[in-house]
């Protein structure tokens, strides 16, 4: 942290209110409960209660994917199926890394893993401020990739009918007009309607992750989100007008949107506060990402290039763009990062639409300690092993000394067994233990 001793704080982020909503993690409970309790009449009521509607049925009909996809604007539905094809052609090159292990690792002692697809995931689909057509191909897509046996999408009953034909193109088995902290619960727990699931996946708002942290445990999940982030490192050869462009495109998510630059070279600091505020003029969106700006954005002034890469690792945000005169050897020395953009041409939205990496990223600095969403999420890497006679030799005489040691008598008769088959006949006889 010595290379940060002297940052400069062009523009300091306000912070949102400290006072975060005490009643959050109770009312979360209360809906899990309910629905572990009451199933699809707890759903109902929720439905009513949150989105306005009771639904006849939950579950997506073939007539309503027919319809959703004949209302899908031609060129919406191309441009969609663009973008799945780039997420599944990264995802099956990432699969494609993964191979199943078998090694002898002494003579007779075979060890080896495979990778076997989760059986059933729940994927859920948030409706947002807009309709993000990719959210559904960025959980959906994966999971066929890993052959996963049934794959359910959950999104609220006020969704657009859209993103229930992006669903069903993505590779979705079943859709369900679900939404909420109940979704998480119905996947998590199973009611009439909605089948249990081994994992979940996919965004939502502060109701939906905390319902994700409480049923973790049930089921498994993929991370827990807070709301988007992206930083910029760059030096003095960067573009103010692509900084301030990127940022203001992250920020429109949502007001609590963390949007960041930090730079060596005080006049990109300057050029690309005033570019924001040029910018915001003009942009239709300008009330979010206004006020994200306003609360949220950040200009960082540092001291060199070792400077920008210790303020990145130190970050650790979800979305990292790297601008600067070599971007590759800059982008080489950065450990902590969601997913990295290296070079002007490299924008975050590329990625939230159709580049092919997956826009399900850590956040709230979790990316000092894992990646984002990717086909890996999907599969479990099991070991097995198999021992012939020869690696009994190898093995069984430690591992009896071993559980003698740590007093594990079982442990002891269970290998001692194998090394000389007449000794647990010895020791029940009382010959010796």
């Amino acid at each position: 942290m010595d290379k940060l001793a002297n940052v400069e704080f062009i523009k300091r982020p306000q912070g949102m209110d400290a006072a975060a909503d005490a009643s959050l993690t109770q009312t979360v409970s209360d809906i899990v409960a309910a629905v572990r309790a009451r199933g699809d009449n707890a759903l109902r009521d929720y439905s009513q209660r949150f989105d306005g509607v009771t639904p006849a049925q939950f579950e997506v009909s073939p007539e309503d994917i027919e319809s959703a996809l004949g209302g899908l604007d031609p060129q919406t539905r191309r441009d969609s199926e663009f973008a799945i094809a780039q997420v599944r052609k990264f995802a099956e090159a990432q699969l494609a890394t993964m191979k199943p292990l078998e090694v002898e690792t002494l003579p007779g002692v075979h060890l080896g893993h495979r990778i076997i697809p989760i059986k059933t995931v729940g994927c859920y689909v948030p409706g947002g401020r807009y309709p993000i057509l990719s959210a559904p191909v960025m959980s959906i897509v994966p999971a066929v990739v890993a052959g996963c046996d049934e794959i359910i999408a959950c999104l609220p009953p006020a969704a657009h009918p859209a993103m229930i034909a992006i669903c069903h193109l993505a590779g979705a088995h079943r859709i369900f007009k679900v939404g909420g902290a109940q979704a998480i619960a119905a996947m998590a727990y199973g009611t009439e309607s909605v089948p249990p699931v081994d994992k979940i996946v996919g965004p939502g708002n502060a109701f939906v992750n905390e319902a994700k942290r409480q049923v973790f445990g049930q089921v498994g999940i993929d991370a827990l989100a807070g709301p988007s982030e992206i930083f910029i490192i760059a030096d003095d050869s960067a573009d103010p007008r692509i900084l301030a462009a990127d940022l203001l495109a992250q920020a429109e998510h949502d007001v609590r949107t963390r949007v960041g630059l930090a730079t060596s070279s005080p006049r990109i600091a300057e050029a690309t506060q005033r570019e924001i505020t040029r910018q915001l003029s003009t942009l239709p969106t300008a009330a979010t990402a206004g006020e994200a700006w306003q609360r949220q954005g950040e200009i960082v002034l540092v001291a060199d290039e070792d400077a920008l890469i210790a303020y990145a690792d130190h970050m650790a945000t979800e979305h990292l763009q790297v601008h600067t005169r070599d971007p590759h050897a800059t982008a080489a020395k950065i450990r902590n990062y969601g997913s990295l953009f290296i070079g002007q041409n490299a924008s975050v939205v590329f990625s939230d639409k159709c580049c092919g990496t997956n826009h399900t990223l850590p956040t709230m600095a979790a990316a000092r300690y894992t990646g984002g969403l990717w086909v890996g999420a999907y599969v479990k890497i099991c070991t097995h092993q198999w021992i012939d006679h020869h690696g009994i030799e190898a093995i069984a005489a430690p591992a009896v000394r071993q559980s003698r040691t740590e007093g594990m008598q079982a442990h002891r008769r269970a290998a001692e067994i194998r090394l000389r088959p007449d000794a647990l006949s010895a020791i029940l006889n009382g010959e010796q233990d």
